[in-house]
């Protein structure tokens, strides 16, 4: 008689735990009460706790992109735009299909100077330094010499500019990246430079020996 009551009495006891601290795990797996018996759904229960919170982290696969983007990020200095800005402000194929300065688009001939175009009125040296910098190794006092910005501002060339990378890789990532960035309103053409050379030319041809 006792054994019977005290039986009784932990079945309780059982029953107010799982109703009270994980009720919602009871409608994930009601099956295991009466499989497993309650002692062992309770334990089964943690487990399933656990799981429900990898879970909650996991659907995002594109969380390990941000991570990366955010990795790739911290290596650019804060004073230069950050690759998510880049991303934001950019318009898309299908938009720059819409703008007429798009229309006979070519990138050109891959070398370390870039072409750009469609500038707005107020852009300024700074603005075009805080786009195109990121692409620079400012630690490196040849990456640093090689960084040239020549913005026109007069004359028939106004709205346009000449941008010197340290090498080729950096002026393709630029041209990738800024091409169509929306700069006070107004969408970047970015090109590889056609006829200008970077400033340092005689340290390019020993490069390239």
């Amino acid at each position: 008689d006792v054994f019977e009551q005290l039986q009784h009495v932990g079945h309780k006891k059982i029953e107010f735990h799982i109703s009270t601290e994980i009720p919602a795990v009871l409608q994930i797996n009601p099956e295991k009460e009466e499989k497993n018996g309650k002692r062992v759904y309770l334990y089964a229960t943690t487990e399933e706790i656990n799981n429900t919170g990898f879970g909650r982290i996991f659907p995002a696969p594109s969380s390990n992109d941000k991570m990366e983007t955010e990795e790739e990020d911290d290596e650019i200095p804060s004073e230069f735009i950050s690759r998510k800005d880049l991303e934001k402000n950019r318009l898309s194929r299908e938009e720059m299909e819409k703008y007429s300065v798009f229309k006979n688009y070519e990138p050109g001939d891959p070398n370390c100077r870039i072409y750009v175009k469609n500038l707005a009125k107020q852009v300024q040296e700074k603005d075009l330094k805080f786009i195109f910098g990121r692409y620079v190794d400012f630690q490196s006092e040849v990456e640093r010499n090689m960084f040239d910005i020549r913005l026109m501002k007069e004359g028939r060339m106004k709205g346009q500019a000449f941008i010197g990378l340290p090498n080729e890789k950096a002026a393709a990532k630029a041209l990738k990246e800024a091409n169509g960035y929306v700069l006070f309103e107004k969408p970047m053409v970015v090109q590889f430079a056609r006829s200008a050379r970077p400033k340092q030319d005689a340290n390019e041809g020993k490069r390239k020996k």
